[in-house]
């Protein structure tokens, strides 16, 4: 793929992650990725997304910069939201958030074959806390 079909490829998958359309994630994720060393299936991704979503209802990804490396993506999000159940230990209080978070991925025939995304999560517990 060429840096411009990745970037397409990329802002693709985040408007299937906005839309909630996890039934198409075969479309962008490999049968098995690796995050942090660890394997994990498809479907174990879509269940972690849906985990997520079901906590925080109007998650939502929103790209600020986007750097492509050969078959590398490197991104950098703003991610937003209310959590309506507890999420990251932190029961709903009402309280929105906003977070960076840096992503790197791997694309091979097609498909993310590696995924790792950090954010800070204690101060996204502050903000959910407050």
């Amino acid at each position: 793929m060429s840096d411009n079909d990745l970037r397409e490829f990329y802002q693709r998958y985040l408007d299937l992650l906005n839309a909630r359309e996890f039934d198409r994630l075969d479309e962008f994720v490999g049968d098995e990725v690796t995050h942090y060393g660890d394997r994990y299936t498809r479907d174990q991704v879509a269940a972690a997304l849906t985990g997520e979503t079901e906590a925080v209802p109007d998650l939502h990804w929103s790209l600020q910069e986007l750097v492509v490396d050969g078959d590398r993506l490197a991104a950098r999000l703003i991610n937003t939201g209310t959590p309506v159940k507890e999420w990251l230990g932190v029961a709903p209080t009402g309280a929105s958030f906003e977070t960076v978070e840096y992503a790197v991925y791997r694309v091979r025939d097609g498909r993310f074959t590696h995924m790792t995304n950090l954010h800070d999560a204690e101060a996204l517990r502050r903000q959910l806390r407050a």
